[in-house]
């Protein structure tokens, strides 16, 4: 039920942002609005709103939506399809004065990029907010390192911290991620500052040398660079409801000693067994008042990063103070918060569009297209870590999205632009041939990326 209430909101917001943009300034334009709808199909409520008469639907497929506006070629298409049965509309020349095909070649350009643009914006506005909340993440301190890996080339040594990396600085191990993923795609090695526990600066250089940038595992797993986690006890502090842990009978406070009568020495022990487990039969050993306790469980079937995995559903019990000698919590001031939100933006949306470049030309693999299960489960799992989790996955869909409708495909907001552009160096607009022919070319490359996205799903949660 969460994974489908966060899929719904999700969604919800993102389309309904993308056509306000289209639906203001087309307004703003003097365009009369026929309809605003959010989702497809039949219509669940619909009312008329304002002196245009505007009719805002709510539809039963919550998979995008669209605004329509008044525009006499499509009007004439429409009643003109032996298959229309409503009624035959006209408008006076005053009306038509405002449909969109009139206006300036400027103002449809407004009109058609106000939806990305508005996606790009709400995408500003959610990291704003975050940087403004404050950012939680993790000290860049080196954990495990692979032997014979990248990193252990570059000799990075466990209890190192990363001070900076091709001199931009690095607070968090999110910011280390980031910066190691574009780099990869463009550069063949990066500089890395770090610090020994000794507080010793050192300097070495970390090449990319053979890593496939699939979208299918982590960077710092191929690069064989882990991040430090504490040695925390094996001891459950926490039991999601319905879930196998407490369907199996575990309580708060068990020590697992043994799974499947391999000893477990700590919390990460249990997670590598678990993770490796999915829809398989556990023997779990706990100590629990004293007293060792066998339970059966068998783990749940989840998704991590395009892999099945194993999942019990419970949590650790966690010591605070050894969280906190791990933990950083960085916080910004309102201007330093819009600067980087734009920044993040505009770096999430090239990066986006490099990725794509890179999937066409055969350099990146296009299993890290997404379909509408991917979202869903990834809505679902930001939206159970916490609000701030949710707020950075809405705002890397809204670039998502943006970025999708502004590439030149016809019939998505990108190939309207396309024709738009080709009309101002024409001097007229492009035939109704032309543009039959380019929305059949469209609709084949939309239905082709649809048919990647729903194969890399069932792949994902099918096969595995």
């Amino acid at each position: 039920m969460m994974t489908l209430l966060a899929f719904i909101v999700t969604i919800g917001i993102l389309v309904t942002i993308h056509e306000y943009g289209h639906y203001q300034v087309a307004r703003w334009c003097g365009v009369r609005v026929l309809k605003f709808s959010i989702g497809f199909g039949k219509p669940l409520w619909k009312k008329t709103f304002g002196k245009d008469q505007t009719e805002f639907i709510l539809a039963a497929i919550p998979l995008g939506g669209y605004v329509k506006m008044l525009d006499e070629r499509e009007l004439k298409q429409e009643q003109e399809d032996p298959a229309y049965t409503g009624s035959v509309v006209h408008f006076s020349e005053e009306e038509l004065a405002r449909a969109f095909n009139r206006k300036s070649v400027y103002q449809r350009i407004a009109v058609v990029l106000a939806g990305p643009m508005a996606n790009l914006l709400l995408a500003v506005l959610l990291y704003w907010i975050l940087f403004s909340l404050g950012i939680t993440g993790l000290k860049p301190i080196v954990g495990e390192v692979v032997e014979n890996s990248l990193a252990d080339k570059a000799s990075l040594r466990k209890g190192d911290l990363i001070q900076s990396i091709d001199g931009k600085t690095i607070q968090t191990w999110q910011d280390a991620r980031w910066i190691l993923l574009n780099a990869s795609l463009e550069k063949p090695s990066v500089e890395l500052e770090t610090t020994d526990s000794q507080q010793v600066s050192y300097r070495s250089r970390l090449s990319f040398s053979g890593v496939n940038n699939d979208a299918e595992q982590d960077i710092l797993e191929k690069l064989g660079l882990g991040m430090l986690k504490p040695n925390i006890p094996a001891v459950i502090g926490e039991l999601l409801p319905e879930s196998p842990a407490s369907a199996a009978g575990f309580q708060k406070g068990d020590l697992i000693l043994s799974i499947d009568n391999i000893d477990i020495r700590n919390w990460d022990g249990v997670v590598k067994y678990v993770k490796e487990s999915p829809n398989k039969q556990l023997q779990v050993e706990t100590l629990r008042d004293g007293k060792r306790i066998v339970i059966a469980v068998t783990p749940e079937v989840a998704v991590e990063n395009g892999k099945q995995i194993g999942r019990l559903g419970a949590g650790v019990k966690m010591d605070p103070q050894e969280m906190e000698k791990l933990l950083i919590e960085v916080h910004y001031s309102p201007v330093e918060s819009l600067q980087k939100a734009i920044g993040k933006t505009w770096d999430t949306a090239i990066f986006s569009l490099k990725m794509l470049g890179n999937m066409i030309t055969g350099k990146v693999s296009w299993k890290g297209i997404s379909g509408p299960v991917s979202i869903a489960s990834f809505a679902g799992e930001s939206a159970n870590l916490g609000i701030k989790v949710f707020i950075g996955f809405l705002a890397l869909v809204s670039i998502s999205i943006g970025v999708l409708n502004l590439l030149p495909i016809p019939v998505l907001d990108g190939g309207h632009l396309m024709y738009y552009i080709a009309e101002i160096f024409k001097g007229s607009p492009v035939s109704e041939q032309v543009m039959i022919t380019g929305q059949k070319i469209g609709l084949g490359v939309l239905g082709l990326l649809m048919m990647v996205a729903i194969f890399n799903d069932i792949n994902r949660f099918m096969i595995g």
